[in-house]
Formats: C-alpha cells, structure tokens, sequence
C-alpha cells in the first residue's frame, strides 16, 4: 500500500533545468569552459559541488577556487528560479491527487536548501510537504540512495510504501538503490533513451499520472 510520494524539484516540479544549464554555461564560461546542452545534461540531478569538482577534474582552471564557482552557480540560479521559475505542467493536479487520497508528499532534492526555499516561495508550495530534505546534508549526493534513504527514515515509511519522482538518470539510479518504486519523466530530448526504461513507469507530463497508474505501483512489490 501506498502511503507516500517523494517528489524530486528539478525537471518534476519546477522548470528549472534550462536554468540550470543557462547558470552553469555562463559561470563556467569565466573560467575558460564552454559547455554545450549535451555536457550538462550529463551531470543532471548531481549536486552542484559535484558538478563543479566534475568539470574540475575534466579541465582545471586557475584563479577562482571550487568553492567560489559554487557559490557563483548558486546565486545565478536563485535569481534565475526568482525571475524565470515556472511550475512543470501538472503540479497542481498531481499534488491535489494525492492530497485527496491523504497520501503523505514529501521532497528530496538535490539542489541546496536555499534554492529549495527560493522554488517553494516561487511557486506558493509552503504547505505542501511534510519532510523537505536537500542533499547537501548527505556526504554524497545522487546518484547515490543517501538522500532517499534519510526521506523514508524521516517519513518513517519503508520503500514500499513509498514511490519517487524523478525526471534525470542520476535520480533514478539514487532512488532505485534506495528500493523504492520509481516513476521517471525524462524530458523530451532524450526520452527515448532506454537507460530510462528501468523506472517502474515512465510518463512524459504529471498530467499522465493516473488512477491506474497509482493502483499499478500499490500493488507491485519490491525486493
């Protein structure tokens, strides 16, 4: 039975990768490194101190320290969330959803608690999730399952009484290592991959989750 929904942010609740990639172009531009879509779609749902040691160690730049680039990359991406962030299609159809059912909504994302903060005041989700859980509490971020792993002991839940919600590889790799049953929406370019195909479902808009969709994954067991 299914008793929660762990919502991932990027790419699922808010239409922040194009941002993301917009933020991470023009930082790294600085620094001598001129990143293409394809290169960023690589390091989609990593936190961003990952993301920043990744392209590092790929081409190291003098001057500017790892940190410096962070927080740079973090500031450009809560003015972008402030003046450009949008709600994904579906969101308020999904959480009423589940709220009608009393399905308890919980989110864990990548992204640091400040930017987190920034997209909920965006987009008027104060009073939408009962744990909010950022991965730069954990000592690695996604793929790993740590992030997931701290949601479902702070829900008080096991994996399956749980599914995720994830739109990139690297959240659904996390989540699938955590046990849980996953629901992916990759965006539209690289849909096709199969690499995707190992989620549980996979829709292509929030608006495409369904009642029997939901009884599906109430049903399917784990482990």
């Amino acid at each position: 039975m299914i008793k929660a929904v762990i919502f991932d942010m990027d790419g699922v609740l808010v239409d922040s990768e194009p941002l993301w990639q917009e933020a991470e172009k023009l930082i790294f531009s600085q620094v001598g490194i001129q990143l293409t879509t394809s290169m960023c779609t690589e390091t989609m749902g990593m936190r961003v101190d990952e993301v920043v040691k990744y392209r590092h160690e790929k081409q190291p730049w003098p001057g500017k320290s790892l940190k410096d680039i962070e927080s740079e990359i973090l500031d450009e991406m809560e003015t972008l969330i402030t003046l450009k962030g949008e709600a994904m299609e579906g969101v308020g159809y999904i959480l009423n959803f589940f709220q009608r059912k009393n399905i308890r909504l919980a989110l864990a994302s990548s992204s640091y608690m400040r930017l987190i903060n920034t997209v909920i005041k965006k987009l008027n989700l104060e009073n939408s999730f009962e744990v909010t859980h950022s991965g730069e509490f954990e000592a690695k971020g996604k793929p790993d399952p740590a992030i997931y792993i701290s949601t479902l002991n702070r829900l008080n839940l096991n994996a399956n009484q749980v599914f995720a919600i994830e739109d990139s590889y690297n959240g659904l790799l996390a989540a699938k290592a955590a046990n849980l049953k996953t629901v992916v929406m990759p965006e539209e370019s690289i849909w096709q991959e199969r690499k995707y195909d190992m989620a549980d479902l996979k829709i292509k808009s929030l608006l495409e989750f369904s009642e029997d969709h939901f009884n599906l994954l109430s049903k399917k067991k784990i482990g």
